[in-house]
């Protein structure tokens, strides 16, 4: 088997369920006790705490644990909107091309009668940063983008979108899910106010991840209850979760660098072979994407049957997203992208991390190939291609 969903979910590395474990059978105690057990479990939370502040170069203070990415999201949106409602900025500046846990909860924002400036991402899926200073008005009181796209892998300008929100007094979010531990991130020199992380996108275990929020910001609680995460976030803390979080983050930055460079050779061996399919196209930029992102489009199949017949090959890939993975629309990235709808249905991401080989790769290539020659032979839209009766639209 070839596992090439890495963006949906990792495997959890040695490190992690070794540290998930331990925290199981050895601080089991409720770190908001005053007793000994609950002492040594908040002696370990607030370790992993640090630990992960300096990682990405912010104060422990500034790190609140969360169920995931989307929640972090959530309250980013919500405390960085109810400020702005405060002092009468009611307007925000995304992009066409965020994680639905941005995109939603701005949508809910709007009806709460908030104004949203949606930029254009263009053909190499990149957020321009004179496109940013231009949306930013007198009245903005916040800016989110995320850190790489979770489907076409690119990279944004985050540095300087940071510098440009610092200048202009307006509050800078990004969605790191996808970035962290295969990037290097930093707060401080990315100029970020508040940043979202998940732990399963590392290597870590799901239903952990964690908000940054920079000193000053009040943040808004999703969840009320308890004194938790300095009164933000109420429930008892997933210790182990968290502990398994941090190890699996100091890992995945240890290696960062070899894998990078690893990786990135094994993406374009796989762009260049998958560019031989004809009327193919790479989605997103070539160069400023993720070491590990693969995003193809093949004109005259559906992804779906794409997917399902290299599951039957041992191929464990994706069409998009895991989180619309029900959906039937095209890829709203895709989309976003300037892909039309016919084009956009026929996607296919392969996110790889360290354990491919070359092998894996080249096997990859040759089952796309036998693949998609297998389902234009009997797809109508193909037929009609291959006749004139309609025009390519990838060359």
């Amino acid at each position: 088997m070839i596992y090439a969903d890495n963006a949906a979910t990792t495997k959890m590395s040695e490190a992690a369920i070794q540290a998930m474990v331990s925290a199981m059978s050895e601080v089991y105690g409720n770190p908001s006790s005053l007793y000994g057990i609950g002492q040594k479990a908040r002696e370990a939370l607030e370790k992993a705490r640090g630990e992960i502040a300096d990682i990405i170069g912010a104060d422990p203070k500034e790190i609140y644990f969360t169920s995931g990415g989307s929640e972090a999201d959530n309250q980013a949106l919500r405390s960085a909107a109810e400020l702005g409602k405060k002092s009468g900025k009611m307007h925000i500046v995304s992009t066409a091309f965020e994680h639905h846990a941005i995109l939603h909860t701005l949508q809910k924002l709007e009806k709460e009668g908030f104004e949203v400036s949606y930029l254009d991402v263009h053909e190499n899926g990149i957020v321009l940063p004179e496109e940013v200073a231009a949306a930013i008005r007198e009245d903005s009181c916040l800016v989110t983008v995320m850190y790489a796209n979770n489907e076409i892998g690119t990279i944004q300008p985050i540095r300087e979108i940071g510098a440009i929100c610092r200048e202009r007094g307006v509050l800078f979010h990004t969605d790191a899910v996808q970035a962290l531990g295969h990037i290097p991130v930093n707060v401080e020199d990315d100029n970020i106010d508040m940043l979202s992380s998940s732990a399963h996108k590392f290597h870590g275990p799901k239903g952990v991840g964690f908000l940054y929020a920079r000193k000053g910001i009040r943040l808004s609680n999703l969840i009320e209850g308890g004194a938790q995460e300095r009164g933000k976030r109420a429930g008892t803390e997933n210790v182990p979760g968290i502990l398994s979080m941090a190890a699996a983050l100091k890992e995945a930055v240890s290696k960062m660098d070899a894998n990078a460079v690893f990786l990135s050779g094994i993406r374009d061996r796989l762009i260049d072979g998958l560019l031989g399919i004809p009327h193919s196209a790479l989605n997103g930029d070539r160069v400023k994407r993720l070491p590990g992102n693969v995003n193809f489009c093949f004109e005259g199949i559906e992804g779906e049957s794409l997917l399902l017949l290299l599951d039957d090959k041992g191929i464990q890939a994706s069409s998009g997203s895991a989180c619309t993975s029900g959906s039937l629309d095209p890829s709203h990235v895709l989309l976003a992208i300037g892909r039309v709808h016919d084009v956009a249905h026929g996607s296919l991401r392969l996110s790889i991390d360290e354990g491919i080989t070359e092998a894996d790769a080249d096997y990859i290539i040759r089952s796309v190939s036998e693949v998609v020659e297998y389902l234009r032979g009997f797809s109508p839209i193909w037929r009609d291609l291959m006749a004139g009766k309609k025009d390519f639209i990838l060359f």
